[in-house]
């Protein structure tokens, strides 16, 4: 089996990565990442896996120059994925997203190979409204609008999946593009305040990256359509959590675009077979312990 994975040296998608090699004892994976926040360090020293440093809207003439001929499965996770950031890079965003996933639902179509997407669970806020709020939330409701019509068009093995707020090792915990753990871990670890975004109730619903990674996974063999909701099931406000520290926290000004609340109807994940295993509060116990 040969697969694609896209942003394969990110954090969610090396820890895919992974999983997959663990999953499959013949298959070839190759990964296309442009690097904007995956990184070498995530790189897996194994033979099956090809690394390759490019952007997913050169990703067909880079499938043929490479010669590497059928394709059984594309997980397509290399896209932009900060919302507040999103607003100052739009023309990044634009090309990210809806350019370059353009270039993968081709690719796949063209091989008749089984699309995974990464859809983004923020477009199921407020009643549907919420994909509005910023650049990158509308910009992943228009690919999952694509795919489905793609599709209906023209014929495509598919199933689309949504993250709820993945944490958990191999995070980013610092600079623009970090995780609401990945910081609060990094500040703990400092003896720092944790700055919790204002007002502090909104609400997230926090999923640990062994469990989303197994969702993919499961969502691949048997899942297909649209629908598939990864999450732990449970929202906590970002004041609970800074709170599961034990340690003292500050807020800071809300940040433009971001929604109020988020959960996951993880009914039809369920409904294949995939349970979520891993809890925040037990994960932050782990993170203490470690660094006691």
């Amino acid at each position: 089996m040969q697969v694609l994975v896209t942003g394969g040296a990110g954090f969610v998608g090396s820890r895919l990565v992974r999983g997959l090699l663990g999953e499959y004892g013949d298959i070839r994976i190759i990964s296309v990442d442009n690097y904007f926040t995956g990184t070498e360090a995530n790189h897996v020293a194994d033979e099956r896996v090809t690394y390759l440093h490019d952007s997913t809207v050169n990703i067909r003439k880079l499938w043929a120059n490479h010669g590497f001929g059928d394709l059984d499965a594309v997980f397509h996770l290399g896209e932009y994925s900060r919302i507040p950031q999103s607003f100052d890079e739009p023309d990044r965003v634009w090309e990210y997203n809806l350019h370059g996933t353009k270039e993968v639902v081709s690719l796949a179509h063209e091989h008749g190979a089984k699309l995974v997407y990464a859809g983004s669970s923020s477009k199921f806020g407020n009643g549907g409204q919420d994909e509005h709020l910023n650049p990158y939330a509308w910009t992943k409701a228009k690919n999952v609008e694509y795919i489905r019509n793609f599709s209906t068009w023209y014929g495509l093995d598919h199933v689309i999946t949504y993250f709820y707020n993945v944490y958990g090792p191999g995070q980013i915990t610092d600079g623009p593009y970090a995780t609401v753990i990945g910081i609060f871990e990094t500040q703990y670890a400092k003896g720092e305040p944790l700055t919790v975004v204002e007002p502090g109730t909104q609400t997230r619903d926090f999923t640990h990256i062994d469990d989303i990674v197994a969702g993919i996974l499961t969502c691949h063999r048997s899942g297909s359509g649209d629908g598939y909701l990864l999450g732990y099931g449970k929202e906590r406000s970002l004041v609970e959590v800074a709170e599961m520290f034990g340690a003292p926290y500050v807020l800071v000004p809300a940040r433009r675009g971001e929604r109020t609340r988020g959960q996951a109807d993880t009914d039809k994940a369920r409904a294949l077979g995939w349970r979520p295993t891993i809890d925040l509060p037990d994960y932050i116990e782990q993170v203490k312990r470690d660094l006691r």
